[in-house]
């Protein structure tokens, strides 16, 4: 075992006015959903996605959930998901008692792969009384989720144009890429509404927390009112609706705010940290990287190398203090969506999850630590 220092993978870095702002929450006792700094924090992340309304939630997962059901998802829809996500995309969709339809990955972007996509609606659905519906079993395709994976997009236009042929509402899973644009415009505004979050490993974080984001300003008085219990009256208990207590407190949100001031440094050093590794492993062993496409530009959010040694490298790694972890099991390996539909040809996510592996690239990690990191993967492949 190596004497150096742990390297984790990635953490929050506390580094501007958020011990401030929590203090002024403590201060003057605003600790709740009901604080200013609420406000400003969702409407922090609309300006900077470009989109006019911002409703904070709890979680990402919860945004997710208040998403599908504003975009009229209903109780056992199929929501057509990449196979290859993390589970709170199909989580979400369970909770509504819908069912994901899982679609295989591209094997070089690593999202939803387009020409499967392209290829099932035009063979396996059908159009019924203005619905989607799968003609298999006759039931109704409610929505899509597209996930930008790692911060990273498909060719969205490409994707839009597929998807606009069909009555088939977009809920985008932007989870992982707050900073990332496709030909300069923001994930997460590609679709009526979009969904941010900002847990401990995110590229800005709350701990817990996330964003609903929208242009409609129906959608964000509902999502507000759903994440608000549907309380409707000021003077009294009366809801109105079932509604969920998805509201952010103030205090996270005040570290929000903290963090969002930092967004910009944090983005340009996550991108130090990836040019830097490609630098470093290029031409190394059997290494390869995550295509991005010219049109766009990536957060940087979780640094994942492909290589056929993943656990020889995945073993030297943490046995060197270097946290390094595998990609996402796929859903249909869960056992909770083994059974889904599941349109493949050759399975690209199970070859991506027993290839592909992340390795320390928080945004305050050093540039000794990115050496320390760099110089253990070429000691494992050589």
């Amino acid at each position: 075992m190596s004497n150096q220092q742990f390297i984790p993978l990635s953490v929050p870095n506390i580094a501007g006015n958020e011990w401030k702002y929590v203090k002024e929450c403590l201060d003057t006792g605003w600790i709740s959903s009901v604080g200013a700094y609420v406000n400003q924090f969702e409407q922090m992340v609309a300006d900077f996605a470009g989109a006019k309304y911002g409703v904070a939630a709890v979680n990402g997962t919860a945004a997710l959930h208040i998403a599908l059901l504003l975009s009229g998802v209903k109780q056992h829809d199929y929501v057509i998901l990449p196979n290859l996500t993390f589970v709170a995309s199909a989580n979400s969709i369970k909770y509504i008692g819908a069912e994901p339809l899982l679609i295989d990955a591209d094997p070089d972007l690593w999202q939803m792969d387009l020409d499967l996509l392209e290829e099932f609606l035009e063979n396996e659905t059908d159009e019924k009384n203005g619905e989607l519906i799968y003609i298999q079993d006759g039931r109704r395709i409610g929505a899509i989720m597209p996930v930008h994976i790692l911060g990273n997009m498909c060719d969205m236009d490409r994707f839009l144009s597929i998807v606009k042929k069909y009555p088939l509402p977009i809920v985008e899973d932007a989870t992982e890429a707050l900073g990332t644009s496709y030909k300069g415009k923001h994930a997460g505004t590609f679709s009526p509404i979009g969904c941010f979050s900002f847990n401990g490993n995110k590229i800005i974080s709350t701990g817990g927390g996330g964003v609903i984001v929208t242009d409609d300003e129906q959608l964000a008085k509902h999502a507000k009112h759903l994440t608000t219990t549907a309380k409707a009256s000021v003077d009294e208990y009366y809801h109105d609706e079932v509604g969920y207590n998805y509201r952010l407190v103030n205090l996270l949100a005040a570290v929000g705010v903290g963090q969002m001031e930092l967004l910009p440094s944090f983005i340009k050093r996550k991108k130090e940290a990836v040019a830097f590794y490609k630098k470093s492993f290029e031409g190394l062993a059997d290494i390869r990287f995550q295509k991005e496409l010219p049109d766009v530009q990536t957060n940087g959010w979780l640094f994942t190398i492909q290589t056929d040694q993943q656990q020889k490298l995945l073993d030297h790694l943490n046995a060197n203090k270097i946290l390094s972890r595998r990609f996402w099991m796929p859903m249909n390996k869960l056992p909770m969506y083994k059974d889904c539909v599941y349109v493949q040809q050759k399975d690209n996510a199970d070859y991506i999850y027993n290839t592909c592996l992340s390795i320390p690239c928080s945004t305050s990690i050093t540039d000794e630590q990115l050496k320390i990191v760099a110089r253990e993967v070429k000691a494992a492949l050589r």
